[in-house]
């Protein structure tokens, strides 16, 4: 890890087409990533919701209840079809006392490959050098734990398809 980004990756045991589904279609997302979001993933168009918890992992869940109801916004980048899906947003901006509108954003991308027995998931956040200095460190440390538990939890929604109802 750098100080300006961080980088994950998992290999997911599903195939490139089912993982991007569970990236890009904004409800699924929100399954396993633990916000509500209101309307599609559009490329140029911000996307706007609440956190809620994730419905996949109840120890996760507990780490974000104190955030329900939080307003989540990130802005649609870009959209290559089962290759990169990319949004930028204010990291770690949980304060509701505080607005983070004046702060730069950092860039957040999902990645597919295929691999042998599923598809590789590469998880890139970037633009941490840019943020204000007394928020950089927390947030960079805050997002990389994050991006962590993110990986898990979009493996853990995908190994529970066929056992749940799709939403």
């Amino acid at each position: 890890m750098t100080t300006d980004e961080i980088k994950k990756e998992i290999v997911l045991r599903a195939t490139r087409e089912r993982v991007w589904n569970a990236l890009t279609e904004s409800g699924e997302f929100g399954i396993w990533f633990g916000v509500r979001i209101d309307g599609p993933f559009i490329a140029g168009h911000e996307a706007v919701g609440h956190i809620v918890p994730t419905e996949v992992d109840p120890e996760v869940a507990k780490l974000q209840e104190p955030y329900r109801g939080t307003i989540f916004r990130i802005r649609i980048e870009q959209i290559d079809p089962m290759h990169l899906f990319s949004f930028r947003w204010h990291p770690f901006a949980v304060d509701p006392s505080k607005s983070y509108d004046t702060e730069p954003t950092t860039l957040v991308t999902f990645q597919l490959a295929d691999v042998e027995g599923g598809t590789l998931l590469t998880i890139t956040e970037s633009g941490f050098d840019q943020l204000p200095i007394d928020r950089r460190r927390s947030a960079l440390e805050a997002n990389d734990g994050g991006w962590e538990h993110q990986a898990k939890l979009v493996a853990k929604y995908l190994a529970l398809d066929g056992k749940r109802d799709a939403p």
